[in-house]
């Protein structure tokens, strides 16, 4: 099972910085930030969509593909999205990342920014957890050849265009026929994923630690049609059995791509996890009541 453990390995000596570049406070932060690790003996690689936040002769100015690989941790400066999507860069699954919430929500940032200086300084004295997310691995069909592959840490979701009409999915579990669903769409979503848009859609929660899938139908036609949990190890297949659909996969929010009828799509856990930093101060279930408002009249 995944969880949360302590760390070990190299010193951090390098510190990767990636962060959505549109992002205001980022104009204050970014160069306070830099001077901060460089005063502690370390070198900032920042992305270089970030350079007008920055002065180049002073830090690595890299591509953010090529971060991941050369340093020992990655800091993420913005909301959950801006996670999700380095956790999908190459080798990112190698690296602890620590998210500093620079949004709204944050589930996955769970730092905000009065706490970064606090928690980078008690990351650097190796005073932290790691707390291990299962990923997904997606690949889409099209007569038999593959023509799509994605790695992705909150959910895949397969949903029909603004215009279309419900479309119809068949579902297959490890080989063993499921239900054809008639729906809006579906979701399949890993316990990260559990509160994103699996919870919206009527989904349930799943702790982080588990290695599970959930499979929630959107606005089924069937009210019976309910969400399942499943196994984590278990292979999904869903094929595309609507002619005349107007059909997207997803990933994350944040990846699309279009289907056609008699697509099929596998999902499956990856082999890789994504490392995500845990604050010794917060737990999952204070990320819950704070981010949720549970006990809020």
């Amino acid at each position: 099972m995944a969880g949360v453990q302590r760390r070990d390995g190299e010193e951090m000596e390098r510190i990767g910085i990636v962060a959505k570049p549109a992002e205001p406070k980022l104009r204050k932060l970014l160069p306070e930030l830099c001077a901060w690790i460089k005063e502690r003996g370390c070198d900032p690689y920042v992305d270089e969509d970030l350079a007008p936040y920055v002065t180049a002769d002073t830090i690595h100015l890299l591509p953010k593909l090529r971060i991941p690989s050369l340093v020992e941790l990655i800091l993420v400066l913005g909301g959950d999205g801006t996670l999700l999507s380095a956790a999908r860069l190459p080798e990112a699954h190698k690296v602890p990342i620590l998210g500093v919430n620079l949004g709204s929500l944050g589930f996955l940032t769970e730092v905000s920014l009065p706490d970064i200086y606090p928690t980078l300084r008690r990351v650097l004295d190796e005073q932290f957890c790691l707390d291990k997310r299962m990923m997904l691995r997606t690949s889409v069909s099209r007569k038999g050849k593959k023509i799509g592959r994605f790695c992705n840490l909150n959910e895949i979701a397969i949903n029909k265009g603004a215009l279309g009409r419900i479309i119809s999915l068949e579902i297959h579990i490890n080989g063993a026929y499921v239900n054809t669903f008639l729906a809006d769409g579906l979701i399949i979503s890993t316990p990260t994923g559990s509160s994103a848009y699996n919870l919206s859609a009527g989904g349930p929660i799943i702790h982080p630690s588990m290695e599970a899938l959930v499979l929630t139908p959107i606005c089924p036609h069937t009210l019976t049609n309910r969400p399942i949990v499943i196994p984590g190890n278990l292979r999904v297949s869903i094929k595309l059995i609507s002619e005349d659909s107007d059909v997207y996969l997803t990933c994350d929010g944040q990846e699309g791509f279009y289907l056609e009828y008699q697509d099929a799509v596998v999902v499956t856990k990856s082999e890789h996890t994504i490392k995500l930093i845990q604050p010794f101060n917060k737990d999952y279930y204070y990320v819950l009541r704070s981010k949720l408002n549970w006990g809020v009249r």
